[in-house]
């Protein structure tokens, strides 16, 4: 059997950290001499009218999951709430999840959360900030702004709560500051993102000057786990993004688009023994 090769920044952790900082310094120089013009500015009354709205529990609880690391992501996603919460984006404005978190050092006050590097489960300063970053691109789905930097890694870290499965419910990765969360305004109104915890509840807000035109929501089909030759077992399923128009003979809502958003195949980094074995094909 052939043996992969490892990377470069899989050999140890120093070569980890020299290829981190490559990364970094890469990604300065590409923002230092871009076109893009990234959001800055904050107002703290909300626009009126509200596109989308979206909350969830940030603590996971169960079998093999730290609660130390859990509270700590509560509080690294409190900080960057506080940096976000009321951020203005103009017409032509992109918003960066790092331009506007900043670094997550202990300086910053961040603490060690989980993350997922080279797909594994450690532990990192300001871990857990995924689950906001995912929170906000819900948001952006449900909405006609255009998404222009996203990095999917496995929506399959932890048990769903109840059975439940919210579609993208941890599948947008961020890391300080090379891998991104990026959209841009490309609509003709200006759009105000709010962030704010009520105790354990991440809860957030996509806002605009006007309401528009059509109405969107996400659909999944085939969800199900399934385990390879090898023993692991992964999630799979299709999301795909529908614009809704309302008829105003009918009072109703008809498709008018629907496009594929992601074709899902996530490794389950869980007890497999938690999977419901009705979701098992």
């Amino acid at each position: 059997m052939k043996v992969k090769r490892k990377l470069f920044c899989e050999l140890c952790p120093f070569t980890y950290t020299v290829s981190l900082h490559k990364e970094r310094w890469k990604r300065n120089i590409k923002d230092l001499f871009g076109s893009e013009k990234f959001a800055k500015s904050h107002q703290e009354s909300r626009l009126p009218a509200i596109v989308y709205s979206q909350h969830n529990n940030m603590i996971k609880r169960g079998p093999g999951i730290d609660p130390i690391h859990q509270q700590n992501k509560a509080d690294n996603i409190r900080i960057a709430c506080n940096k976000i919460d009321g951020l203005l984006i103009h017409p032509g404005e992109v918003f960066s999840f790092w331009h506007t978190v900043g670094k997550t050092s202990k300086r910053n006050g961040f603490s060690e959360g989980r993350v997922l590097i080279n797909g594994r489960l450690t532990a990192g300063i300001g871990g857990g900030l995924c689950n906001l970053a995912n929170t906000i691109n819900l948001l952006i789905l449900h909405s006609p702004l255009t998404i222009t930097e996203l990095h999917h890694h496995s929506d399959a870290l932890a048990p769903d709560p109840n059975g439940h499965h919210v579609p993208y419910s941890a599948g947008t990765s961020v890391n300080y500051n090379f891998i991104d969360y990026r959209f841009r305004n490309d609509t003709d109104h200006v759009v105000q993102l709010c962030t704010w915890c009520e105790g354990d509840e991440l809860m957030a807000e996509l806002r605009s000057e006007h309401p528009y035109p059509y109405t969107y929501r996400l659909t999944e089909e085939g969800h199900h786990f399934h385990k390879e030759e090898d023993g692991t077992f992964y999630r799979y399923s299709k999301i795909y993004k529908e614009t809704l128009e309302h008829d105003a003979e009918t009072d109703d809502y008809k498709v008018v688009k629907r496009e594929l958003s992601w074709d899902n195949r996530s490794k389950v980094y869980f007890d497999a023994a938690l999977i419901p074995n009705e979701q098992i094909k």
